[in-house]
């Protein structure tokens, strides 16, 4: 990058270093920079922090992160036709971080759908009267492994039938946030989560 192209908005120096080289991606949304190749608003404190430590302690500290996973065990498990295989849990060294207000935004897309889930669930195994009006097929239903017919008409005791849910998510080519996947079967990844924050704060609970 031309050293004339590295100033921020207010005319403050942009981060050096890690940055000096670091070159986005044509027709992508890059989350750290901008089209400029300046840090984003939510990025510049982190980039700054990060810039300070230099590469080699930064090597270090996410060297321990991964040392950290290793020793607590966390692995990947991949299933194929020779049996289970463990693979090294794909932690990202840097986190992503998103804007307060966008993530608020995000935040109540998706309390409106878990919302949903569970209203979709009490009429399946209450009242049915998504299936009556037409809206979801009676064979889809019927059809599915996760379907259980025993419980039909039973009210759990919480009051809820959703006890757990994560959704997967991904910036779309039109720069808004998408829904790839939806998961409620199990609260395995709950504890991914958990270990990739405690690795994190092995690295950066400084930062």
């Amino acid at each position: 990058m031309a050293k004339g192209n590295q100033k921020r908005a207010g005319g403050r120096p942009r981060a050096q270093g890690l940055l000096e080289r670091y070159r986005p991606i044509d027709g992508v949304v890059d989350e750290m920079v901008d089209a400029s190749g300046n840090p984003r608003p939510a990025w510049r404190s982190f980039i700054e922090a990060l810039d300070e430590l230099g590469a080699e302690t930064l090597g270090q500290r996410f060297a321990r992160a991964d040392q950290y996973l290793r020793d607590a065990g966390v692995y990947y498990r991949v299933y194929d036709k020779a049996g289970a295989n463990e693979r090294e849990w794909p932690l990202a060294h840097v986190p992503l971080l998103i804007d307060e207000k966008e993530w608020a935004e995000i935040s109540a897309g998706l309390v409106q759908r878990a919302d949903l889930f569970e209203a979709i669930l009490t009429d399946v195994y209450g009242p049915n009267r998504l299936v009556e009006k037409g809206i979801l097929p009676a064979g889809l239903i019927a059809a599915s492994p996760e379907y259980l017919r025993p419980v039909v008409g039973v009210r759990p005791a919480s009051g809820h039938f959703l006890h757990m849910v994560a959704f997967e998510l991904g910036r779309g080519p039109d720069g808004r946030w998408w829904v790839l996947g939806d998961r409620t079967q199990a609260p395995s990844g709950a504890g991914f989560a958990l270990e990739n924050r405690v690795a994190t704060t092995r690295a950066l609970s400084d930062i």
